[in-house]
């Protein structure tokens, strides 16, 4: 037999060629892309599935919960009629009873039809509605219940308790109506809701309810429920019954309590949040087989288009405490591969940092606009500066989309705005080692963080794709037309009850728009800013312990991780070894950093900084416990010497301990060199921290019986070398400039 497809659009037939599957839904992502005004369609398979079943449902607006809607009945060949385009809805929410409204709707649809005996009425809700499975399980359930009108049910009487004596028992199963769901016969759903003349204020459940407990019309209409969860699942109150089934290719609901699999699982009431985590694998969104199916619907690809034809994007950072790698941050900002004039930026600069001014006078020009906002004006603080940065968006008919970015994250993807063109989508970033993230997957009773499922495998990876979330943190993409027309509202940040960040979650959740986060791509992760202390001039130097992922990519050279691979290590002189240790930067930062204290020794015999107070072999120096970086710089040489030294002095093993490690000072008019000695040491590390020709002339080390010297110390090149008995050197004259080293007796 031929399998035949055809479409009905606006009661026309059209005959179609036999197509695949892979041909029918690619049809059916075309007709969603219409306007509701095509509807009624249908995409219907003739050979296979019955013709005689119309869904109704009422949407005034197109939600991104209606869409999930079409997107589930498009992938099953349901045929769906929406009802109420274009009215503003007059029904309520699930807070208090109301939904008057979708009876009116449905009365008026019904009247319209024809008598026909065995025609099909589904009437569903749509924007928490997802179909699990397709028409010919529904009729199929539906015609084994042995009833003309099947109701959905629930475990909760809503919305009178005092009606619950009145309800029927039932064998097994929940009790109670649902009306967000049902199922029947065209005759009979006329005749249940033929008598309706409420308003649309009034309750659809109560008129539904008053229909069901009554015996006589229970019965002359022929009205029982789906007590046992095989057609439809309310999650009100039956949340722990639910979990998710994954078979071939295929993403189900299994009710645990029922071992049932129903067909349409709907979030009524306050599972809004629930019904999107389901929503994120049923039917077909997201399986193991697959991977993520829809995660590449509704993307803008921008290849091929000229950079003048970009969208227009307005970027806001937020910089609302001390952040460290600041500068680092704006570097990131500036190397983002988008045009820049098609930029604009919106800066938040609450604490005066002087990185904001040096980005503008160096970049600012680049951009198509830049407006600064500093902590003197008038409403510019935290939740102020955000809602502006929004509105200026909202406000501008050229901004498509606004780029939110804390000043904590570390972007480290370049592309991440040509990636992120999404209604509202979030990149996640992760702190390094940690299960901390920029999003929740599940909220508490009380509306704070939860863990769902799912959360760890997204996280670390094992679950990659595109992912409804309650809420999302620190950086997203806010699409200029969702903010004109989904969330409006000038003021999403304000709460008497939570931070900023989950009332705009909240805000945006309210008016029906859903929030993404990505890992499909590695976007980079978040600094820890709770312990960051700037009392020095480059705070950033203590950050090994709160983020040493950072601190190594700013402070450790570039070649570090190359030396065992490429065997960077040289052997200047017998036992003296000279690998990359520390980045320009690191080296700059320690010298401005030591000469920002100022507090040199004397260079004399007695110092009392030492144990006993006499120094042998005196220098200028000061050492790292004056500046408050002991811990730092044994954490230094833990993580940056002691595997090297491992390597290098087989069968000896160090903790990186010392009594002594300091930056020394050599000028001509000050103290040039260093007599001949040994060091207090079992090894010693010594580190250059400038540069030989271009801060100063001659310096070096010879090492005495080996004849053996090394002139031309590079920067952030370390020596090492044994201290006591074998290696008697010395420090050869700086001839002219200032030469800079940092050095440390290690396991004295």
């Amino acid at each position: 037999m031929v399998d035949f497809q055809f479409i009905i659009i606006s009661n026309q037939r059209l005959c179609l060629n036999p197509l695949n599957i892979d041909s029918r839904l690619e049809l059916a992502a075309l007709f969603i892309t219409k306007p509701l005004s095509f509807f009624p369609f249908t995409i219907s398979h003739t050979a296979r599935l019955p013709t005689d079943l119309l869904v109704l449902t009422v949407a005034t607006a197109e939600t991104d919960g209606f869409s999930r809607f079409l997107r589930s009945a498009k992938l099953f060949n349901y045929t769906v009629k929406v009802l109420g385009r274009g009215e503003e809805w007059q029904g309520g929410d699930y807070m208090a009873p109301g939904g008057g409204q979708r009876i009116r709707l449905l009365k008026a649809a019904l009247e319209e039809m024809k008598e026909e005996q065995e025609k099909t009425i589904l009437f569903i809700d749509s924007y928490d509605v997802v179909f699990a499975s397709g028409p010919k399980e529904l009729l199929k359930k539906f015609q084994q219940s042995g009833h003309r009108v099947v109701f959905s049910s629930e475990t909760l009487i809503w919305p009178d308790r005092h009606l619950e004596d009145k309800y029927p028992h039932v064998r097994e199963g929940n009790r109670f109506l649902g009306a967000g769901g049902f199922i029947g016969y065209l005759p009979n759903v006329k005749t249940m809701v033929a008598d309706w003349t409420g308003e649309d204020h009034d309750s659809d459940q109560l008129f539904f309810t008053n229909i069901y407990i009554n015996p006589e019309k229970r019965k002359s209409i022929n009205i029982t429920l789906d007590s046992r969860c095989r057609l439809f699942q309310n999650l009100n109150g039956a949340l722990d019954e639910v979990v998710l089934k994954f078979e071939d290719s295929r993403v189900r609901a299994r009710n645990v309590l029922y071992d049932t699999l129903p067909v349409i699982v709907h979030g009524n009431g306050p599972t809004k949040l629930q019904v999107n985590y389901l929503g994120n694998y049923i039917p077909k969104v997201w399986t193991f087989e697959t991977g993520c199916t829809e995660c590449h619907q509704n993307l803008r690809p921008l290849t091929g288009i000229q950079e003048s034809e970009f969208p227009q994007v307005t970027i806001g950072v937020f910089i609302q405490q001390p952040t460290p790698f600041l500068a680092v941050f704006f570097e990131r900002l500036l190397n983002l591969q988008y045009p820049k004039n098609r930029l604009k930026l919106f800066i938040y600069n609450q604490v005066r940092v002087i990185q904001v001014d040096s980005f503008l006078e160096g970049h600012g020009g680049l951009y198509q606009d830049v407006k600064v906002v500093g902590p003197e004006g008038a409403d510019t603080d935290s939740i102020s500066s955000r809602n502006l940065g929004l509105d200026l968006c909202r406000q501008d008919k050229q901004c498509k989309y606004f780029f939110s970015v804390d000043s904590e994250v570390v972007l480290k993807n370049k592309d991440t705005l040509k990636i992120l063109i999404e209604p509202i989508v979030a990149p996640m970033i992760t702190r390094p080692g940690r299960l901390w993230s920029n999003f929740w997957g599940a909220l508490s009773a009380d509306g704070f963080y939860a863990r769902s499922e799912d959360y760890v495998d997204i996280v670390q990876g094992r679950r990659v794709g595109v992912w409804n979330v309650p809420y999302i943190s620190s950086v997203y993409l806010v699409k200029g037309d969702v903010l004109r027309s989904g969330i409006p509202d000038y003021d999403l940040f304000s709460s008497d009850t939570q931070d900023a960040d989950m009332a705009f979650c909240t805000s945006v959740r309210s008016k029906g728009v859903f929030l993404y986060v990505t890992n499909m791509h590695t976007f980079g992760r978040i600094l820890s800013v709770e312990n960051y202390q700037t009392k020095h001039l480059h705070n950033d130097l203590w950050q090994i312990f709160e983020n040493p992922v950072d601190f190594e990519e700013r402070y450790i050279h570039p070649n570090y991780s190359l030396i065992m691979k490429n065997k960077l290590i040289e052997t200047p002189c017998p036992d003296v070894y000279w690998f990359p240790m520390f980045s320009e930067v690191a080296c700059d930062h320690f010298v401005q950093e030591m000469e920002h204290f100022g507090q040199w020794s004397g260079g004399g015999a007695v110092d009392k900084r030492i144990q006993g107070g006499y120094e042998n072999v005196p220098t200028i120096d000061i050492h790292m416990n004056q500046v408050g970086y002991e811990k730092e710089w044994h954490k230094l040489l833990l993580d940056y010497v002691a595997p090297i030294t491992e390597k290098l002095f087989p069968g000896y093993y160090t903790k990186a301990e010392f009594d002594l490690a300091f930056v020394v000072r050599y000028k001509p008019d000050e103290q040039p060199s260093l007599r001949p000695h040994h060091d207090a040491s079992t090894f010693t590390v010594n580190v250059a921290l400038n540069q030989v020709g271009l801060d100063y002339q001659g310096g070096g080390c010879r090492f005495i019986r080996y004849n053996c010297s090394v002139e031309a110390p590079r920067k952030g090149w370390s020596l090492m070398h044994p201290g006591r008995l074998t290696h008697y050197h010395e420090g050869l004259p700086t001839t002219g400039g200032v030469r800079y080293i940092a050095v440390s007796f290690i396991d004295p």
